[in-house]
């Protein structure tokens, strides 16, 4: 995976470029925030390009003809994005990438918390959140907010790309290794130890329902008023949010299409050598998704190597039947990937990370929950 550092070179270069200038605050240590554009437009449904440019499917010479574009929205002084409605969003930043380096994207950590459902798609292709290497065009992002309707603005970041060379995965062996020298995950403030360390292609966590603050998640209400993602602490969680009480067995039952803020009982450690990814589906833990928004950079839970961890807030949607989970139950996993480069600033350390030292915590739209 490409470093900060790296990025800023491939800006500079033209790699990936952009008419308005790439700001500073969309630098983190291993991917870049990319900014909405000026125009949004209303899809009937969601769709791939595989065999098509995607502008030409946005080219709308009447709206009575077009077969997936409804309406346009004006960005530029913000709009309101309706809950459960798809919309196409052109990125501001443009990509030439050579053919040694491709591409992910992920939603940001507030845009997965808010339950807006982000994925990236490219001309000519036919996989969301991927771009192929040696991709030259635009990026688009598709938006669907799922539990509350939010109104967004011309160069807000939903969602954020990294670059890579080659196969960045580390294997299970190598994460075994990892643990003993230098642990990655821990429980409260006790490492975890190497007997408990569960690894198939990837590193399994558990679930906490002990609770924090009495609570052990929270639950999106049906109906809200509008969120503007714009305004910082500024929410009160009880005109969105469903506090979800310990109860007496350490259970919860998940409903289908809720969707839950919960939290890990392990809490994690990524090492600045190593960014990690949440896989959002996972088969053999159920039929659920545990993760919208599961990109961790270099330093998260680390610091300095002084920190603990950090536990991980993940945001579920159970699908098909109810769930019923208990605590300490295996219920997501997390993917290693090598860096090229240390980072010039990990997670951390002076580029304003919200999460670093988070708990059972609600986007940074919302007041602190007091109970």
């Amino acid at each position: 995976m490409l470093a900060s550092q790296q990025l800023r070179r491939l800006v500079r270069d033209g790699t990936i470029a952009a008419k308005v200038p790439i700001e500073e605050r969309q630098y983190q240590p291993a991917s870049l925030d990319l900014r909405l554009g000026d125009t949004a437009y209303r899809m009937l449904s969601s769709f791939l390009p595989e065999q098509s440019a995607i502008a030409q499917r946005l080219t709308v010479q009447d709206l009575f003809q077009a077969d997936l574009v409804m309406y346009e929205l004006d960005l530029r002084r913000g709009a309101v994005l309706e809950k459960g409605h798809v919309y196409l969003v052109p990125l501001a930043e443009e990509l030439a990438l050579p053919r040694t380096l491709a591409g992910k994207t992920n939603s940001k950590s507030t845009t997965g918390r808010l339950d807006v459902f982000t994925r990236t798609i490219t001309d000519f292709h036919a996989r969301f959140d991927e771009i192929r290497a040696g991709y030259r065009g635009k990026l688009y992002l598709e938006v669907v907010p799922r539990s509350f309707s939010v109104r967004v603005a011309a160069g807000m970041c939903l969602n954020q790309l990294r670059l890579f060379s080659g196969s960045p995965a580390v294997n299970d062996a190598e994460i075994r290794r990892r643990h003993t020298t230098d642990r990655l995950l821990y429980r409260d403030v006790t490492p975890l130890p190497d007997r408990e360390l569960r690894l198939d292609d990837g590193l399994f966590l558990r679930i906490n329902l002990t609770g924090e603050q009495k609570i052990v998640g929270f639950r999106a209400k049906k109906n809200s008023q509008v969120l503007d993602l714009s305004r910082i602490g500024h929410y009160d969680p009880a005109d969105f949010w469903e506090p979800l009480p310990r109860h007496r067995n350490d259970t919860l039952l998940l409903e289908p299409e809720d969707f839950y803020i919960l939290m890990s009982k392990e809490r994690i450690r990524v090492p600045p050598d190593y960014a990690a990814e949440m896989v959002a589906y996972e088969a053999a833990v159920g039929e659920l998704r545990a993760h919208y928004a599961g990109f961790f950079d270099p330093g998260f839970g680390y610091g300095a190597g002084d920190l603990h961890g950090t536990p991980i807030v993940l945001e579920v949607r159970p699908h098909d039947v109810p769930f019923l989970i208990h605590d300490g139950q295996t219920f997501f996993k997390v993917l290693f990937e090598r860096m090229q480069e240390r980072p010039e600033k990990v997670y951390g350390e002076g580029i304003g990370s919200s999460y670093q030292f988070q708990g059972l915590t609600l986007s940074k739209q919302f007041k602190p929950y007091r109970g």
